[in-house]
């Protein structure tokens, strides 16, 4: 029986239940309601809205037009447009409410599992396959377009297997995108945004993002910037190949971004103090690359889907890596949202009243950044000959690249701490923050790569005593302890990436990303203290008064 009909079954029955208002007839909460109010609400605007010119003005609203081609093709990718109508149907408003802020029926904080009735275990693959697909069946497929990053597989009528490049698959959706692209084109006075909007629609056509991603690394004056497309691969769950739509729409906060430029001239030289075995770190990443920081004032797609993304670190690409770096975005309004709601909230119920006010906006901010800075360090080709790390780890990347980035991004803070290029935190509060931090992100699940990333690190921080509980059970945390827990985990993942042995990626995640049940006593604590999980955002042209 298909899902769907299953669903609106399932929605017949709720209905018939009299469970319509989210609510049962004493006017407690269900258990739904409950999840759905975990998520604060929060209206995504901006001051620097007021400073963008006219066209600036109009650029936005053309980019959050795109931005709803992206989270419709994003719905498709996965879950499927038929389910999403079947949505519809549902009787609980907080059951439709749920689905939409997960993009389907799998709650992706809770291990993705099934919420809408009639709906069990998400496919690996999500939508890019079909669900009946077996490993030999893809391998026997001879077109080299399925290893694509840009293309879906499908039946045809016979039931054998085809590929459809993504230009083909969401044809009908890409073309709005191009028509708006054309008008934004325009539009756009600034040279860098220019070239990057023209090649951009450019891939859009051909599924070739090599271009526009090397035109997007040199366009850096702007001051509205627009990452949009296929991106991330998290949700191919098969090959660890498949990349998800998305869109942000951005503003540059000029005054912060002056602040943090000055640091990409020093990636070569933050390469060679990573804690890790010389031959890991013989690559020279590019410095050709900015960091700057930004307000958010649109997300679509798989950006928006569950944990809501407060950092950029792109392009994926590793040629353009290698050749000119990346850039790294802070969302400097999205992270005060979930500093202020989340962060400040666990300090306050976990952390020991003598460190609680070490956990500070400025920590978190500045974790948070250089976890973007340690994305382009490292190693991007295993020295065991297996080729890139990405292709080497497979499926098993996205969990260790994003455990890297955490725990190097930490570490390079701690240096530049130490030589006086950043005053506004110290090493005690980024240490401090960090591990409170862990807290935060091992609530995404154990299913998502940064929540598999932190439970590792969780574990590890732990089994060499970076923290213990004192009498009340509230985290003490010990930074020199913690300092060397961190040296030692970074050589660990770097080590594991640059030998790229997948069985051996995925046995130590499987033993040490569990959730202890010492951690599931602390989580438990923080959902019984009503704690938000994440953030839902109001968003869109009428919210920003455009």
């Amino acid at each position: 029986m298909k899902k769907v009909t299953l669903l609106l079954m399932a929605a017949t029955l709720l209905a018939a239940a009299g469970c319509k208002s989210g609510k049962p007839a004493d006017g407690q909460p269900t258990d739904i309601q409950q999840k759905v109010d975990e998520y604060a609400e929060f209206s995504l605007t901006s001051d620097l809205i007021q400073t963008l010119s006219p066209n600036e003005k109009e650029l936005v609203k053309l980019f959050i037009e795109i931005g709803q081609v992206m989270d419709d093709i994003y719905w498709d990718e996965y879950f499927g447009q038929a389910n999403r109508a079947s949505l519809d149907t549902l009787a609980d408003p907080a059951l439709r409410a749920f689905a939409q802020i997960h993009y389907g029926a799998w709650d992706r904080l809770d291990a993705e599992r099934p919420f809408l009735p009639g709906y069990g275990e998400r496919p690996a693959g999500c939508n890019f396959y079909p669900t009946d697909m077996t490993k030999e069946e893809f391998n026997a497929l001879a077109d080299p377009l399925k290893d694509s990053q840009y293309s879906v597989i499908r039946r045809n009528a016979e039931g054998n297997l085809y590929v459809l490049p993504y230009h083909e698959a969401y044809k009908a959706g890409l073309a709005k995108v191009d028509s708006l692209l054309e008008k934004a084109i325009a539009l756009a006075d600034n040279a860098g945004l220019k070239r990057y909007l023209e090649a951009r629609r450019e891939a859009f056509r051909t599924d070739d993002y090599f271009e526009s991603d090397m035109v997007w690394m040199d366009m850096k004056d702007s001051k509205l910037d627009f990452v949009v497309g296929p991106i991330e691969n998290y949700d191919d769950g098969i090959n660890g190949l498949k990349c998800s739509h998305e869109a942000f729409v951005l503003v540059k906060d000029e005054a912060w971004s002056a602040d943090l430029t000055r640091f990409a001239a020093l990636l070569p030289e933050m390469q060679t103090l990573l804690p890790c075995d010389e031959k890991y770190k013989q690559e020279v990443p590019g410095t050709d690359c900015d960091i700057n920081v930004y307000d958010v004032v649109y997300y679509a797609g798989d950006c928006n889907a569950g944990s809501k993304t407060i950092a950029i670190n792109l392009p994926n690409d590793e040629r353009v890596q290698l050749a000119k770096g990346s850039r790294r975005l802070q969302l400097k309004n999205a992270m005060q949202a979930k500093f202020d709601n989340i962060m400040t909230p666990i300090a306050r119920l976990m952390v020991c009243d003598e460190q609680a006010d070490s956990v500070t906006f400025n920590a978190f901010f500045g974790n948070t950044c250089y976890h973007e800075v340690a994305h382009g360090l490292g190693i991007k080709n295993t020295v065991s000959g297996r080729g890139p790390c990405r292709t080497a780890l497979g499926a098993q990347y996205s969990a260790w690249e994003e455990a890297k980035a955490d725990v190097c991004g930490l570490f390079l803070t701690e240096q530049l701490i130490g030589r006086g290029l950043i005053t506004n935190t110290t090493v005690n509060q980024n240490y401090i923050t960090f591990i409170a931090g862990i807290l935060r992100s091992v609530r995404f699940g154990a299913t998502e790569a940064h929540g598999v990333a932190n439970i590792m690190c969780y574990n590890y921080f732990y089994e060499h005593g970076a923290f213990s509980r004192n009498s009340q059970g509230k985290y003490v945390i010990d930074v020199e302890k913690a300092r060397e827990a961190a040296r030692g985990w970074a050589a660990l993942i770097i080590a594991m990436e640059g030998e790229g042995d997948a069985e051996a990626a995925k046995a130590y995640s499987d033993q040490h990303g569990k959730v202890s049940p010492a951690l599931q006593a602390d989580l438990d604590a923080i959902r019984d203290a009503h704690i938000p999980r994440d953030i839902v955002y109001q968003q869109g042209a009428q919210v920003l008064g455009l």
